[in-house]
């Protein structure tokens, strides 16, 4: 976690450069309106963006951020960004890549107080009165085996080490190495219910492309479907309540004796 805030703001805001976008964005929307309404509907429709902490669902989110940019202000870090046009993301949303600046954990989460919306749900990252980014959820580190040099038995733990969890959300799994019988693999493991998907993993990784990156949990993990009942989770067994009971009959024929 880091809460010296050491990096200074560029002197024009994301959210002015952000504007300008926009009204670029205008003019293309003049020239092409039917082009440029199908980019929004497939930019909508990605499944891969990364929130700030403290997001809500994604569907959710879109329709209650109000795209005021503050959020993006408040980070000291320039990690979020405003999506403007050729992003492939809905417009005027926040959104951060790790690979290029993950989330650093600031512990006064500065970029959640701002958000005047309730995009940003601060009691979600908020334990006995306080807040607490470990509890953030901004997406899951999925590990690409093939791609991972630790895999290889090539000794590597920059992802292990990166991590701001130190040894929760990221693990050294030590292995033996069959191929040569004398060496052992030091592999990663990602501990799901630990890591807050901050990113820096990713930063982090040695490879070209990195072998650890950060996924929305639900694309990481799969998504149940709603017919689905948990029923040792009292909040998902409430949707219950909700149900509509099917009633089905079978005629059974009987044979004459």
């Amino acid at each position: 976690m880091l809460s010296n805030h050491s990096k200074a703001k560029e002197p024009v805001s994301d959210r002015r450069k952000f504007i300008l976008n926009m009204a670029k964005g205008v003019g293309y929307a003049a020239v092409g309106g039917f082009l440029w309404s199908a980019y929004l509907d497939e930019a909508k429709a990605s499944p891969l963006i990364l929130r700030p902490p403290a997001a809500i669902k994604e569907d959710d989110f879109l329709k209650t951020c109000i795209k005021c940019g503050l959020c993006v202000e408040a980070c000291p870090y320039d990690t979020l960004k405003l999506a403007k046009p050729g992003d492939h993301k809905p417009l005027g949303t926040p959104f951060f890549t790790p690979r290029d600046i993950p989330c650093y954990m600031c512990e006064d989460i500065p970029c959640v107080p701002v958000c005047p919306s309730g995009a940003l749900d601060e009691s979600s990252v908020t334990v006995n009165g306080q807040l607490d980014i470990n509890t953030a959820d901004m997406g899951l580190a999925v590990i690409d085996e093939n791609s991972c040099i630790a895999f290889w038995g090539i000794q590597c733990d920059a992802c292990y080490r990166a991590c701001p969890i130190l040894g929760q959300a990221i693990t050294v799994e030590y292995t033996k190495n069959e191929r040569t019988g004398k060496h052992a693999f030091l592999k990663p493991v990602v501990h799901a219910d630990a890591c807050t998907g901050c990113g820096m993993c990713e930063k982090a990784c040695v490879t070209e492309k990195p072998a650890i990156f950060i996924l929305p949990r639900e694309v990481a993990m799969g998504k149940a479907g709603s017919h689905y009942i948990k029923g040792w989770d009292k909040k998902d067994e409430a949707r219950l309540k909700d149900a509509h009971a099917i009633h089905t009959t079978t005629n059974v024929s009987k044979k004459k004796a």
